[in-house]
């Protein structure tokens, strides 16, 4: 096993891949809710504005620290610097430019939600005169879609690196890390205990 992959919040967020089939669910439940009241295509660019924007513009401006779970954040000067070279291998073109293909794919499949929309129009619990509000839990939920496979295929980039050149990546430096990444929730000296600690207490 490559030395990053002990690291717990990698695989947590790798994790999280799971919950995408659930809000994307949300967001079919949010589309079937009354008939449209705007034209298809207003529609479909509002949730799609709504769920994609802002997560792709802080993917490509400032990326997530991957070092936040749950409301809490751990504090920059508190990573190691193992941390701080996952954190180099997150903020590189090329996440960004997965960032993007990940938000075309899923305004892929949001069509394709709202195409299908009608056939769930039975089992979605709002009556249907509340489009409004269905449109906006639509647009929430693809947001959610939209952070819980965004953060994972970065994730998923750290993984497929060799211990090679991970150990050839220089740390993020630590003062540029509160300047490059958007540190979500209470920060914290540390979240999880690192594996190797685990396996050290046994």
């Amino acid at each position: 096993m490559r030395s990053f992959w002990s690291e717990p919040i990698l695989w947590i967020h790798l994790a999280g891949l799971a919950t995408l089939p659930i809000f994307l669910e949300l967001c079919l439940l949010g589309l079937a809710v009354g008939d449209p009241v705007l034209p298809v295509w207003l529609e479909f660019f509002i949730v799609a504005g709504i769920g994609v924007m802002p997560v792709l513009w802080v993917q490509l401006s400032r990326p997530f620290s991957i070092f936040a779970v749950i409301g809490v954040a751990q504090k920059p000067e508190h990573l190691t610097v193992q941390q701080r070279k996952i954190l180099s291998l997150i903020n590189t073109r090329l996440n960004r430019l997965l960032a993007v293909l990940v938000a075309l794919f899923l305004v892929g499949v949001l069509w394709q939600l709202y195409r299908i929309a009608p056939l769930a129009a039975g089992v979605t619990p709002f009556s249907p005169e509340w489009r409004g509000l269905g449109l906006l839990l639509a647009g929430m939920a693809f947001l959610a879609s939209n952070v819980f496979l965004q953060i994972p295929v970065s994730v998923a980039r750290v993984f497929v690196t060799s211990e090679t050149e991970f150990a050839a990546t220089e740390p993020y430096p630590l003062e540029k890390i509160p300047k490059d990444f958007t540190i979500v929730g209470l920060q914290v000296n540390q979240i999880l205990p690192e594996l190797t600690d685990i396996k050290t207490e046994d």
